[in-house]
């Protein structure tokens, strides 16, 4: 048996193409379904805004790391390297800039020498704990997309669906053709629910682990720092 050429084609015109269905699900979903697929949206969208400023935020930052890491362990005075730093916004900088102005202000006080060490290493600690909590910072709302998302999703799915077995009371033939679509529509904010979750989990722990590195980096020049200054504060040379 062959099938006419003209009805086959006419076939391919009529059949509708999975963009043009998925867009009639879309138009045809409820007001809930619709709402949480605009909230799922408004969570994906401000996601990756998150996900692209903090990953070249912490690039820049693990730039500018590594490069004042090599002039800090190759410069003979701290203030040569000061005077390079001034200014600088690159978390180790920051760090450092808060060391020296505590280094020279008790410098300054006891005619040149460092008086407290321990004050030092609480100035320190206090910067680092400053640069942490901003490298930290919108990180919360990757974690919160991640993990309320699928959630998000799962509610408009059931209710969905709870929609889609009411209407079979109405329906004149009670059958699983009469509640696909209704079932499709709501799946549809499950997948949403998904796809806003997963690049906000896998962005934040791969966020989370550099900021770690960075901030044992801070700790471990906090340290060399105050050994710098434990073995020179005498002579005071800075």
């Amino acid at each position: 048996m062959t099938i006419p050429g003209g009805y086959l084609f006419s076939l391919l015109q009529t059949a509708p193409t999975p963009r043009s269905s998925l867009i009639d699900l879309l138009l045809r979903a409820s007001p809930i379904a619709k709402a949480v697929l605009i909230l799922l949206l408004f969570f994906s969208i401000y996601s990756w805004a998150i996900i692209i400023t903090k990953w070249l935020w912490l690039r820049r930052a693990e730039a500018a790391t590594k490069a004042f890491l090599v002039r800090f362990r190759s410069s003979a005075k701290l203030s040569d390297l000061y005077t390079e730093a001034e200014g600088e916004q690159s978390p180790i900088g920051r760090v450092f800039l808060a060391g020296y102005d505590e280094i020279t202000g008790q410098l300054d006080e006891s005619g040149g020498q460092v008086r407290s060490l321990e004050a030092l290493s609480r100035v320190l600690q206090s910067e680092t704990i400053n640069q942490v909590t901003r490298m930290e910072r919108s990180l919360s709302w990757l974690a919160t997309t991640a993990n309320a998302s699928p959630f998000i999703g799962l509610f408009g799915t059931v209710v969905g669906i709870i929609i889609a077995f009411q209407g079979l009371t109405t329906a004149s033939a009670s059958s699983i053709q009469a509640v696909a679509p209704g079932i499709a529509e709501a799946l549809i904010a499950t997948a949403a629910g998904i796809g806003a979750a997963v690049p906000a989990a896998i962005f934040y722990n791969q966020f989370l682990n550099r900021v770690k590195t960075l901030t044992a980096t801070l700790d471990r020049f906090a340290l060399e720092l105050l050994n710098l200054v434990e073995r020179h504060y005498a002579r005071a040379k800075l």
